[in-house]
């Protein structure tokens, strides 16, 4: 069966010719791929959310109570994180999500995430961490290696649990690992963040808001919730581009950070899939700037596949080795091979070893 959820995603009107049948495959999509509640505010944008079928209604409708929920705990999240921050004098930088929330982001509608993601400097990292657990976080990596792991070679330190709130917060001192071959200054992006002042905070500015999106999905190797994070690209691509000098202004951008590859994959498959409107001649400069445009092919046999909907419906036979190509890939983009090809036995064996207890 056709993906159905990217299908109604691209033209809202379609859903009103869907069947009972339908209906049933389009719901599942949505909501494994983490995007029940963004479908309806795409169907109340197109209006056409009263005229569904009573069934799915109530399953979407569910799904925006529990985001609006979820809403109103992240603004309470922020406030308390941006408090603790402040009293070591360390300005709070949103990322991803909770940046699209504050910033009232399109991208921000139906979003739901499990952790709240900053980014600080780097000789703040221990300083900022020791205020955290001063305030009820603990570390959630309790395995020396992780922990090496995070602190040597990752861009982020392990990531943090609130011991009564359950919340997490994932702390970066920069958007890809120190040792990526294409890992950007953070000082770059320190340098063109923007002050939200309505909450105190900052966020990434626009251009590297898409840009991070961007490098998230397309350096990452966890893909089920693909879609979502593809859709995140739409939404961000079609507000900001009302800008005047937006498109340009983003491939510099990627120039200066070094991060052509990503959004070539993005601006490819935002539009190959969500139908996402990209002049030509972005496309074409942007494909100019991209590293392995010979293996392009091989690129949309694999992407084509992993970033739709993670649903037995939207599979096909090769869609579990796309992944697991893919999740290879990520690991070495990530590290150098002498780390790569212990760090995946290593996790393999765990992995295993794991199931059998």
């Amino acid at each position: 069966m056709k993906p159905l959820l990217s299908t109604i995603f691209t033209n809202p009107q379609l859903a009103l010719e869907l069947d009972s049948n339908q209906w049933d495959y389009l719901i599942r999509q949505a909501r494994n791929g983490n995007v029940l509640a963004r479908l309806g505010y795409i169907l109340e944008e197109a209006r056409l959310f009263g005229q569904i079928p009573i069934k799915p209604f109530l399953h979407i409708r569910s799904a925006q109570i529990y985001f609006e929920r979820f809403y109103i705990s992240l603004q309470r999240e922020i406030v308390i994180i941006n408090g603790v921050l402040k009293s070591i004098n360390v300005p709070l930088v949103l990322l991803k999500g909770s940046a699209y929330v504050v910033q009232n982001d399109t991208a921000a509608k139906g979003r739901i995430f499990s952790d709240v993601d900053i980014l600080v400097p780097e000789d703040k990292l221990y300083e900022v961490e020791i205020a955290l657990l001063k305030e009820g976080w603990f570390c959630n990596t309790l395995d020396p290696y992780d922990n090496k792991y995070y602190r040597k070679w990752m861009h982020e330190i392990p990531p943090l649990r609130h011991l009564k709130r359950q919340t997490s917060i994932d702390v970066h001192h920069n958007i890809l690992p120190k040792i990526a071959r294409f890992c950007p200054d953070a000082k770059q992006l320190m340098a063109n963040i923007v002050k939200n002042r309505e909450h105190d905070l900052w966020v990434l500015s626009r251009e590297d808001r898409v840009l991070h999106s961007a490098i998230h999905l397309f350096h990452e190797g966890d893909f089920k919730y693909g879609f979502r994070d593809l859709s995140d690209l739409d939404l961000l691509l079609k507000e900001f581009s009302q800008q005047e000098g937006f498109w340009e202004k983003l491939l510099q951008r990627a120039k200066v950070l070094r991060q052509g590859m990503p959004l070539y994959y993005a601006l490819r498959y935002t539009h190959l899939i969500l139908k996402t409107p990209i002049p030509n001649k972005i496309l074409q400069l942007s494909a100019s700037q991209a590293c392995n445009k010979l293996n392009i092919r091989l690129m949309d046999s694999l992407f084509l596949r992993a970033l739709l909907p993670d649903h037995k419906s939207c599979n096909d036979r090769w869609t579990g080795l796309a992944r697991w190509v893919l999740f290879v890939r990520s690991h070495w983009l990530k590290m150098p091979l002498y780390l790569m090809i212990p760090h995946l036995f290593r996790k393999t064996f765990k992995r295993m070893f794991s199931k059998d207890q």
